[in-house]
């Protein structure tokens, strides 16, 4: 039997009763779209964050993009974000017609140096959106400094944090908006998709709750703003009101396997996840470094194990933002970290003889 990086059965299996209760409540409410589910999953979701508003949409992609357009991103503006992450980041920029500026990152946490951004900023930048990649947050204090300075907008962009801490502070409350993904791989993860968008700026929500709704306000069928149809399904946001009650909890398992992870390989080679100082880390993925990766990966197929990178091609060099105009060596941290990285299996309910399996193959091929 093949370990793979992520299986949500496990999971499933554990809390089944709960969900197929949550499906059953939904079909037979007699309320399909934006009724109890949907509202009960924002309410919690911003009081989880102490925000003062939570707006469901129907992917993390969309929660980038309608979160942009609520902050008055639009054509002939710039933002500043990392092209080490997922594409979806990048393509909601495009997606307001602004234009994305990339920053090199971090050798050693993979997250945007910071120390960069205020030389890339133009007259044309309108907001910052740092990527919390892998479970861990941006330093924000110095990056809201800038933004400050600047008269910045900052969208947090969530996706893989859920959970996750700085001094205290959960990741998505110290920005203007904060865009989160709830795709089943997620730390707080739907059977489907799904996306939300956290801010305590309440012209921001009103604008959200227009955006996800054809750009109608208040009376249906009356567009103000034409829009597209961006909603969370009712079904999913019942099933993630009863996970959230269980955040904690997977964040809590999640650090346990990182925890295993770090005393069983800690004296290989393997450059292990750095955890800044002030940050909890929610570890949505355990990533590793090794300057032979692509040989450690075919090597553990023997073993019936298939690893995953996050992520092997940088934004910057994919052929559909070659418009951009960045050139082979113009992010080169960025670069060679995409060569290096690799992931581990990483989920809550990950067996512990699984783990030991990978922990074992790993020493044998290293």
């Amino acid at each position: 039997m093949t370990t793979y990086v992520w299986d949500y059965l496990p999971e499933y299996y554990n809390e089944r009763e709960d969900i197929l209760d949550a499906v059953d409540k939904v079909f037979s409410s007699g309320a399909l779209v934006l009724a109890d589910s949907v509202k009960g999953f924002e309410q919690e979701f911003a009081a989880y964050h102490g925000a003062g508003h939570c707006v469901g949409v129907d992917n993390g992609t969309n929660a980038l993009k309608l979160a942009l357009q609520a902050l008055g991103v639009g054509p002939g503006d710039e933002v500043i974000t990392v092209s080490n992450t997922a594409a979806p980041t990048v393509i909601a920029i495009d997606g307001t017609g602004a234009t994305p500026v990339f920053v090199d990152v971090n050798e050693d946490d993979y997250l945007i140096d910071v120390s960069q951004v205020e030389a890339a900023i133009t007259e044309r930048t309108k907001a910052l959106l740092p990527v919390h990649l892998y479970g861990q947050c941006v330093d924000l204090d110095a990056l809201k400094a800038i933004a400050d300075r600047h008269g910045l907008a900052i969208l947090e962009d969530c996706a893989q944090s859920h959970g996750a801490t700085q001094r205290g502070k959960l990741a998505g409350t110290t920005g203007d908006a904060a865009a989160f993904s709830f795709y089943p791989t997620k730390v707080l993860g739907a059977y489907g998709d799904g996306g939300a968008v956290v801010t305590s700026r309440a012209d921001v929500d009103a604008e959200l709750r227009k955006l996800r709704y054809y750009g109608m306000e208040k009376v249906y069928y009356t567009v103000q703003t034409p829009a597209h149809n961006s909603r969370l399904d009712e079904v999913q946001a019942e099933i993630l009101r009863r996970k959230l009650t269980r955040l904690d909890a997977y964040v809590a398992g999640r650090r346990e396997v990182a925890r295993r992870y770090q005393e069983a390989l800690g004296d290989t080679e393997l450059v292990l996840p750095k955890v800044n100082e002030g940050n909890t880390h929610s570890y949505y993925v355990y990533v590793v470094r090794h300057p032979e990766r692509d040989r450690i990966i075919e090597a553990l197929k023997a073993y019936d194990i298939s690893l995953n990178i996050s992520y092997p091609w940088p934004v910057h060099t994919m052929t559909g933002f070659a418009h951009l105009g960045y050139a082979e060596g113009s992010l080169p941290v960025t670069e060679k970290l995409a060569g290096e990285i690799f992931s581990l299996p990483m989920y809550p309910a990950l067996p512990s003889g699984l783990q030991d399996k990978v922990i074992a193959a790993l020493r044998e091929v290293l």
